[in-house]
Formats: C-alpha cells, structure tokens, sequence
C-alpha cells in the first residue's frame, strides 16, 4: 500500500515536473533564453539574490527526476554564473540531488527505480548489487562523467551502503566530472561564440 501512494505521488509529481519544464521551454524559446547568454542570465538575475539558491534547487531536483540530461543544467550553470562560480553551483545541486535520491531509493526501494530508469538500463547494472565490491564499482563511475549517475545514486540506495558512505564518494568524487563537464562546456561556448 505504502509503495502504490509512493508510486502515485512521483508519478503526480513527475507529470507536474514535466508539464513545468515544457512551459518552460515555450517560454524560453520565445524569450530567447536559449539562444542568447545575455537573456538567459537576465532571465535568472530577475530573482535577485534568490538567483543561485533557485538554480541550486533545480539542479537538484534534475537529479531526483531524471528527465532532462544533467548536462543541459550544467550548461546552464556555466552561462549565467560563469565557469567558476557556475561550477560551484552545479557541484552543491548535483550533491544534494544525489544524496536525495539515494535517501529516497533507501525508503521505498526498487519500485521508484522502476518508475524512472528502462529495464535495460536496470539489466546492465544488476550485477553490480550482487557483488561484494559495490562501493568501489560505484566510486570509480562516480569520479567519471560519462557513468548513468542519477540512476547509480537510486541504485545505490537499494543496497546495504550506508548514507555517511554514500555522501563521502559523492562529495569527493563529484567534482572531477562536474569540472570536466562545466569547464569543457565553457570552452565549448566560447569555442562557438568565436566563430558565430
């Protein structure tokens, strides 16, 4: 009983997050948001001070609803706060996401991985719950960034690994992959701008 409310409010919550996120789109395609770095910080800076702890947040719950690509945020951190200072945002929400989820999977257990992550995905990485050197197969994907994390964190959370554990390999091996994403999309953008 517990597990089918459980699965009904993330499906709720899901779909409220979806229909949020193309509003969002519409809304940004007509405000150029996406188009230009200057809209799009603008677009944040509207909030003031609020304008990090809000991004923080979002990065967050893209974690804990894995929907759109983790590298999109990423992106977005690097264009409205710089490579420096969007780094530390991206690495504080992509943490706390993580840890979330993790506790969230520890709760209810395989059903709410069930709810977001494809079978396959599920298949290739079952093996992985089986064996007694979990925690190091898990800390070497996390200190990579090409690794499905989001799912990894509710995997994660299904096994005997413990919350201290768990945050420790997050918070130190997190920032690697959150570098070379953010720094690499950096160079990327400026790459682009060079030659538009």
């Amino acid at each position: 009983m517990k597990q089918s409310n459980m699965r009904k409010i993330m499906s709720i919550l899901t779909a409220i997050f979806t229909i949020a996120a193309l509003a969002f789109l519409i809304y940004g395609f007509k405000t150029d948001i996406f188009y230009s770095e200057k809209a799009l910080r603008n677009f944040m800076y509207q909030f003031g001070i609020w304008a990090p702890i809000i991004f923080i947040i979002l990065q967050a719950i893209q974690v804990m609803f894995p929907i759109v690509p983790g590298g999109l945020g990423l992106l977005a951190g690097v264009l409205i706060f710089g490579p420096v200072v969007g780094f530390v945002y991206n690495y504080i929400g992509v943490c706390l996401g993580s840890i979330a989820a993790f506790l969230v999977a520890k709760q209810y257990g395989k059903p709410i991985i069930n709810m977001f992550f494809s079978p396959k995905l599920q298949e290739k990485y079952a093996s992985w719950t089986e064996h007694k050197k979990f925690s190091k197969y898990f800390t070497i994907a996390i200190f990579f960034p090409f690794a499905p994390d989001d799912f990894l964190c509710y995997l994660a959370g299904t096994t005997q690994m413990k919350l201290y554990k768990f945050s420790t390999i997050i918070i130190l091996g997190k920032p690697l992959a959150i570098a070379i994403y953010t720094f690499g999309l950096d160079f990327i953008v400026r790459r682009i701008d060079m030659f538009v």
